[in-house]
C-alpha cells in the first residue's frame, strides 16, 4: 500500500458533530498548498445508488464540490447496508474488506500531494465488523484530527475517550477541532479548551463558531424527507428555512406569522390560509416565505390548485397528518448537499479563518 503520500484522518466524538462540514472546508484549505488533493469515505453508512454502485452520499458531496478525478466507487470502498453487518459476523471476511479499503486508498492516491480521510463518527464506529474507525485508520497509516462540538467539559471527556481507543490501535492523534461554538464564547473557549487538551497531550487546531444557516434545512431536504409530491414550479428548490409555524388558527391571526424564511405547515383542507398565504407573498415579494407544506395528503380543489400554480415558493402535498411533518422537519438531520452554495461558501471561509491548517500539515509530515 501507498505510505508516501501524506494523509489525515478525520474523526468525530459522535455523529453529527460537524465532521463532513470540517473536511468539505480542508479539502479547501488544503488546496492553497497541495494542488492535487484526493478524498475518500473508507467505510460509509449513508449511500446513494450510483450507476448501480452504493456510494456514500458525503463522497457524492466531495466529488461534486472538488471534481476530484478520481472513480466514486474507490472514494467510498465499503457501503455498509441493512444486512451487512449480519452477514459479516455470520462468514467474517475482515482480511478482504481491509485489502478493498487498502487498493482504494492507493488509487486514490495515484498523483495526489495529499489525501483526507473521512471517518464515520466515533473512534469505535464499525467496530462490530472489526473496521472501528480506529482500525481504519490504522490500516492507511493515517494520523487523525477529532472533531467536537464546542465547550469545554464534554468535549475535552469525549476526546479522550476517543483519544484512548485510536492510541490503543497505535494511531497518533494530532490534535482537535471544536465546532459550533456560540460567537461571543469563542475567546473564551479558545483559552480555556486549549488548556484542558494540552493537559491531554492534544493540540486545539481550531475553534469554528455556530453559523445558524448551517443547521437550517432546504425545501429540497424537506421533500426529500417527507417524500412529498411538490404542487407547483417554483423559482428555486434551494431554499432555507429559519422558522416552522403551524397553519392552526384563523387565516386572519395566521397571516402575521408569514415572514421571510417561513415554512407554513398547515392541512391541505385549509384554504383560508393557503389563500391568505398567497396573498402576503405578493404584497411582499422582497420578503417571501421559504415554503408551504399542506398535510393529511389532503389536495386543494382545482380553483386553489390554479393559484397555487403560479405560487413562485414551493409548495408540497404529504401524506402525514400536521404534527407527524412538523415532527419530521424538527428532527431533520441536516446535511450539506451540493446545490447549497451558499452554505459551501461560508464553510470554506470558516474553515480557512479558524482552522490551523499548517499546523495540520507540519504535523502530519512529522
Amino acid at each position: 500500500m501507498n505510505t508516501d503520500t501524506p494523509r489525515v484522518f478525520v474523526a468525530a466524538t459522535r455523529q453529527n458533530e460537524g465532521k463532513t462540514t470540517t473536511s468539505l472546508g480542508l479539502i479547501a484549505a488544503l488546496q492553497q498548498i497541495f494542488p492535487r488533493v484526493g478524498y475518500i469515505k473508507p467505510v460509509g453508512q449513508r449511500f446513494v445508488e450510483v450507476e448501480e454502485n452504493k456510494i456514500d452520499e458525503d463522497t457524492v458531496l466531495m466529488d461534486s464540490v472538488y471534481q476530484l478525478n478520481c472513480p466514486l466507487v474507490d472514494m467510498s470502498p465499503i457501503a455498509v447496508e441493512p444486512d451487512f453487518t449480519r452477514k459479516y459476523l455470520q462468514a467474517a471476511n475482515n482480511e478482504a474488506l481491509v485489502k478493498r479499503i487498502q487498493k482504494a486508498f492507493d488509487r486514490v492516491a495515484w498523483e495526489k500531494d495529499f489525501v483526507l480521510c473521512e471517518g464515520s463518527g466515533h473512534a469505535g464506529v464499525g467496530s462490530v465488523f472489526d473496521l472501528s474507525n480506529a482500525q481504519v485508520a490504522k490500516h492507511l497509516g493515517c494520523k487523525v484530527i477529532i472533531v467536537s462540538q464546542g465547550g469545554i467539559g464534554k468535549p475535552i471527556d469525549e476526546v479522550s475517550l476517543n483519544q484512548a481507543l485510536f492510541e490503543r490501535e497505535g494511531v497518533e492523534v494530532i490534535g482537535v477541532i471544536l465546532n459550533k461554538v456560540l460567537g461571543e464564547k469563542v475567546d473564551y473557549i479558545t483559552e480555556i479548551a486549549r488548556r484542558g487538551f494540552k493537559r491531554k497531550g492534544l493540540e486545539l487546531l481550531g475553534v469554528i463558531p455556530h453559523e445558524q444557516i448551517l443547521s437550517n434545512p432546504t425545501l429540497e431536504s424537506i421533500r426529500d424527507e417527507l417524500r412529498a409530491e411538490i404542487l407547483n414550479t417554483p423559482e428555486t428548490m434551494n431554499v432555507l428555512v429559519d422558522d416552522v409555524i403551524l397553519g392552526a388558527m384563523g387565516a386572519a391571526n395566521a397571516t402575521r406569522f408569514f415572514k421571510h424564511g417561513t415554512l407554513l405547515i398547515t392541512p391541505g383542507d385549509r384554504e383560508d390560509i393557503l389563500m391568505a398565504a398567497c396573498t402576503s407573498i405578493e404584497a411582499q415579494s422582497a420578503m417571501r416565505m421559504a415554503g408551504i407544506v399542506l398535510t393529511g395528503g389532503l389536495r386543494p380543489n382545482e380553483d386553489i390548485l390554479r393559484v397555487v400554480r403560479t405560487m413562485p415558493i414551493p409548495v408540497l402535498l404529504a401524506q402525514e397528518d400536521s404534527y407527524q411533518v412538523a415532527s419530521k422537519v424538527h428532527d431533520l438531520t441536516v446535511k450539506t448537499r451540493p446545490s447549497d452554495a451558499q452554505k459551501i461558501s461560508l464553510i470554506r471561509d470558516l474553515i480557512a479563518k479558524h482552522v490551523n491548517v499548517q499546523r495540520i500539515v507540519e504535523a502530519v509530515q512529522q
